[in-house]
């Protein structure tokens, strides 16, 4: 009897909070959040079928809503000019409080490793020596930030197949103590930028996963509503299909790791240990799995805009379609959220050694296909080859690709002047008597030659422009002389090209010498002309 009176007693008090616990939101909607300021911004969650629920912000305005047959709702809340903090209150058969939450400006940080990793990844000493200045500079800003305006939030890595996931679990964190560590470097170089020139709250919502390629981060939407990508997608489809009928077999070996784990002993486990082969279901890099699993979960949130670091793990794959793939998921994205045509700033690659000539070229290529991207409304290019490391992939000089980043969104979405959003920008060429006349746009002030040190601006130099190549009808690229002609005008040529037809510039991982910039200090894009 005694058992059953206990057992009685804690299902009088369990059962109603089952009852009632039914109203939930995502992960984006819990305390320390930032709203994007003076706007209508998307709340959405989960509840009873055909339950009211309404949401409350503490600075008085309200929103109701019905919930769907399928429990899900979804309404608009007007939100107040930068400030707070404020709170948000959530009423359907419970009651959700998001306390401390800020109104400001929101970015979502998103791409490979480069954006992926965390302040933290930055303090141990460089691989090269004359990069320790830069470690330096960031264990004395992570020892000394201590911003609670500046806050971030970011999606668990995660792969889907097939169904998109609607939720996630992560927490808002602000930029001071030990929490400052776990922010995306670039994120908070761009965000710490923004706060000096706005003096607004910034909200940073990181979507980003290292080493992966920008086909897993396209929706399967975007890939079906081109010809060209449906191929794509559907033949990888049909070989996922096959590999998981193969691998989910019983009694299934993995011959060729088994091989490879032998000859690893046999050797003395010297080198790197093989691994087995990655069930589909767990592959990071298969068509739409990022977008399924990670991105679809922060959607329609509201944003001001993107800033994509990612084209490394391209370069060996599927380059020359590197243009349009970031074409279709930036279109797809943008249609996704709904709201319009908004900014999106990406970067071309620093420079980095690559381990043979193809890998260079690569690497080249992929920042060639990023500068044509150009071409979509509300775009942007931090051009970061001046301020890579040759012997790391993951250059410490994120100060400076953050505020070239900023460049961008100060000037284009916050009408605040900037010197420069951009380096010199290829824009046309012409032959004129054995010579290339190459026209560039965002010239500044003026084309000069200059070279960058560390976190020094640029200094004019007084030597000839370096990495320029020209082409005839052999088909043979060749080192060519180049003059600067005019404010944005130079002439390339070669005497022994004597009808030149096509010109490329820094067309290497490292393209030691490059030094063409604009008087504001930023350097030229990488580009090709050739097609």
């Amino acid at each position: 009897m005694r058992l059953y009176f206990k057992i009685f007693t804690v299902l009088i008090f369990i059962l109603p909070l089952t009852t009632l616990a039914n109203v939930s939101v995502n992960a984006l909607f819990s305390d320390h959040m930032v709203i994007q300021r003076e706007t209508e911004i998307p709340v959405w969650g989960w509840a009873d079928p055909n339950e009211k629920v309404e949401v409350v912000g503490s600075w008085g305005k309200s929103a109701t809503v019905i919930t769907g047959a399928d429990g899900t709702w979804t309404l608009k809340l007007k939100t107040p000019k930068a400030g707070g903090p404020y709170n948000i209150t959530i009423t359907g058969k419970n009651k959700i409080i998001i306390d401390d939450v800020l109104s400001g400006e929101v970015w979502l940080c998103t791409g490979q490793s480069n954006m992926d990793f965390a302040l933290e990844k930055f303090l141990k000493d460089s691989r090269e020596p004359q990069y320790q200045p830069l470690v330096e500079y960031l264990r004395t800003e992570v020892a000394s930030a201590n911003d609670d305006q500046l806050r971030h939030i970011e999606v668990l890595q995660n792969t889907s197949l097939y169904e998109k996931q609607s939720k996630f679990k992560g927490q808002w964190i602000s930029a001071k103590g030990e929490d400052l560590k776990k922010i995306t470097a670039t994120g908070y170089f761009f965000a710490k930028e923004l706060r000096k020139q706005l003096k607004v709250p910034i909200g940073l919502v990181e979507c980003s996963w290292g080493g992966t390629r920008v086909e897993p981060w396209i929706s399967e939407a975007s890939y079906l509503a081109d010809e060209n990508m449906k191929a794509y997608f559907e033949a990888s489809r049909k070989e996922i299909k096959e590999t998981i009928e193969i691998m989910d077999a019983e009694g299934y070996v993995d011959a060729d790791y088994e091989r490879a784990l032998a000859n690893w002993k046999e050797k003395g486990e010297k080198g790197r240990k093989p691994k087995p082969a990655t069930h589909p279901k767990d592959n990071m890099q298969l068509p739409a799995t990022l977008y399924n699993g990670m991105l679809n979960a922060v959607i329609p949130y509201a944003i001001k805009g993107a800033i994509w670091y990612q084209g490394e793990s391209n370069a060996m794959y599927l380059a020359n379609d590197y243009e349009d793939h970031f074409t279709a998921m930036i279109n797809g994205w943008r249609a996704d959220w709904n709201q319009g045509d908004f900014s999106f700033y990406f970067t071309q690659l620093a420079a980095c050694k690559r381990g043979d000539d193809e890998a260079d070229k690569g690497w080249a290529t992929v920042n060639n296909e990023l500068r044509k991207t150009l071409k979509l409304p509300n775009t942007g290019m931090a051009v970061l080859y001046d301020i890579g490391e040759a012997s790391d992939i993951h250059p410490h000089n994120k100060m400076d690709a953050g505020k070239r980043f900023a460049f961008w969104a100060l000037e284009k979405d916050y009408n605040i002047k900037v010197k420069a959003v951009s380096g010199p920008l290829y824009k046309s060429h012409k032959v004129k008597a054995g010579k290339l006349e190459i026209e560039f746009t965002e010239a500044g002030s003026g084309l000069i030659t200059a070279h960058k040190h560390l976190l020094n601006d640029a200094v004019r130099v007084g030597e000839p422009l370096k990495t320029f190549e020209i082409v005839g009808s052999d088909g043979i690229w060749k080192q060519a002389v180049a003059k600067i002609v005019s404010k944005n005008k130079i002439e390339v040529w070669n005497a022994s090209v004597p009808n030149p037809a096509q010109v490329r510039y820094a067309w290497s991982g490292t393209p030691d010498g490059a030094n063409l910039y604009n008087k504001e200090g930023l350097p030229a894009a990488v580009f090709s002309t050739e097609d």
